[in-house]
């Protein structure tokens, strides 16, 4: 926002010497000009994770009351009929079985050592033995052979290189808790410490993570070949990060089985062209409007509407006119309509879509008419750019120009109704950020993508990520049975 710059002396004596008139005139521009920045300041003020694009962690203590867009239904809380519980089962063979004898009565205090038992009552405690680093030394034999004098070594197990080395267990569990449970280096090793008695070098740790990374590249780059080439509709999203004080960004592609992270200096298409997935993309990239990925004109657009509602929401709030809650309401009708029969029928009836686009056509005529383009004063001096237009202009226009992807969902059920699926696979990013608030170098934060992309992708196809990170650990990582390998 440009500072504000009140009228000079020379400017208001000017007016004043010209007539009554020009001094009103100057006094209303004045006023205009400040109530502008007023509503400015105060819609950034307004806005909250509940009515805009922000995120809930930057509403801070003051969190504005929940305000679902979802309509209550009359379920009871707590599990619904034909859950299956987890509760504490006992088991049919325990690992161990403590008897606790009878040895004499409590009433009469006589023995019972030699008295044949009645009964018992079981009771079982599941717990945990202590853990403890095991050591396992290997022990290679040398021999020298009597006929020509050859020294003959025994070959170690593979994987043993090293006189002292940490086994793949350790390296596992410690990329684990790093990686996917986002704890900082230093805590691992303190943890190591407190469960095991032995801490663990922070070399070691981001080491295992670096050995892990290299191991799982061959799976990413399957997956990202696999989102670019083969998938009907892919969820774009991207957010801010820090490395080594720098700010750069975190950029994700998914979809519910697949997941891929990059990580760039920019934000914009310069960091997705060199990426590589969008500018080759065969199905639909669905985002959240920013205005980068239409750089791709030969792309299929689909767009997130919980944006388009929480910005609804916005506007309702500090711009009320008749035609927003008749949008919002509009958007959830459709979302409705097309709940109730995917699956049954490949798309709407052909005069439920005409009915639906009409609607909203005049809706957004209706907005556009009582939110014209503002009238340029040609006494006020020129400003570089464009003409600022008020949030509901913006809105509207965005609404009108990408109409097919806004209701995209509308007409191909393949296509979601919002982009919340990259949103959840950015949420692990931005903890990430909260526990240990940005990386300290390069090949720290791309080494976590790639973890990250690996574990995520794994989560999604019901793989344990303990598991998984074993086989790649042993040079075998996990591939998705659809997935398929390169080279």
């Amino acid at each position: 926002m440009e500072p504000f710059q009140s009228p000079s002396d020379e400017e208001i004596g000017a007016a004043y010497d010209e007539s009554k008139e020009a001094v009103i005139a100057l006094f209303h521009r004045t006023v205009g000009q400040l109530a502008a920045r007023v509503q400015a300041l105060e819609d950034r003020v307004s806005k909250n994770s509940r009515n805009s694009g922000k995120p809930p962690s930057s509403d801070g203590l003051s969190k504005p009351a929940p305000k679902s867009l979802r309509k209550r239904h009359e379920k009871k809380t707590g599990g619904q009929p034909g859950h299956e519980g987890n509760t504490l089962k006992a088991v049919g063979h325990p690992d161990q079985i403590r008897v606790h004898s009878v040895k004499q009565c409590h009433h009469c205090q006589a023995s019972l050592e030699q008295i044949e038992v009645s009964a018992i009552e079981k009771r079982q405690v599941f717990d945990l033995p202590k853990p403890r680093i095991e050591v396992v030394e290997h022990q290679a034999e040398i021999k020298r052979c009597p006929n020509c004098g050859a020294e003959n070594r025994a070959s170690f197990p593979e994987g043993i290189t090293q006189p002292v080395q940490y086994g793949p267990e350790i390296k596992a569990l410690a990329v684990y808790l790093n990686q996917y449970q986002m704890i900082p280096l230093e805590r691992v090793s303190e943890t190591f410490a407190d469960v095991f008695e032995h801490p663990l070098a922070e070399g070691t740790i981001f080491d295992a993570g670096q050995a892990v990374a290299q191991q799982v590249a061959p799976v990413n780059e399957a997956v990202k070949k696999r989102l670019t080439e083969q998938d009907a509709v892919v969820h774009f999203d991207e957010t801010g990060t820090h490395i080594n004080g720098k700010l750069h960004w975190f950029h994700s592609t998914s979809t519910a089985l697949l997941t891929y992270y990059a990580c760039h200096t920019k934000r914009g298409h310069e960091a997705t062209d060199e990426i590589g997935i969008l500018p080759k993309l065969h199905g639909r990239a669905m985002h959240d409007g920013w205005k980068s990925y239409f750089y791709y004109t030969t792309v299929l657009h689909g767009l997130c509407n919980a944006h388009h509602l929480r910005e609804l929401t916005f506007l309702i709030e500090r711009y009320p006119q008749d035609w927003e809650q008749s949008l919002m309401d509009l958007l959830l009708e459709i979302k409705k309509s097309v709940d109730q029969v995917c699956g049954k029928q490949p798309q709407l009836l052909k005069e439920q879509l005409t009915d639906f686009e009409q609607r909203y056509d005049r809706l957004i005529e209706q907005g556009l008419q009582a939110n014209p383009l503002p009238d340029l004063d040609d006494k006020l001096p020129k400003k570089r750019g464009r003409t600022a237009k008020s949030p509901p202009r913006n809105l509207l226009e965005r609404l009108r120009d990408h109409k097919d992807a806004v209701l995209a969902f509308m007409y191909d059920f393949k296509v979601p109704f919002d982009n919340n699926q990259a949103e959840r696979d950015l949420r692990m990013m931005k903890v990430k950020m909260k526990v240990s608030g940005g990386f300290r170098s390069n090949d720290g934060a791309e080494a976590f993508c790639a973890v990250r992309a690996y574990l995520s992708t794994a989560r999604k196809n019901g793989q344990r990520m303990l598991d998984v990170l074993r086989l790649a650990l042993a040079g075998k990582p996990y591939y998705p049975p659809f997935v398929t390998q390169l080279g």
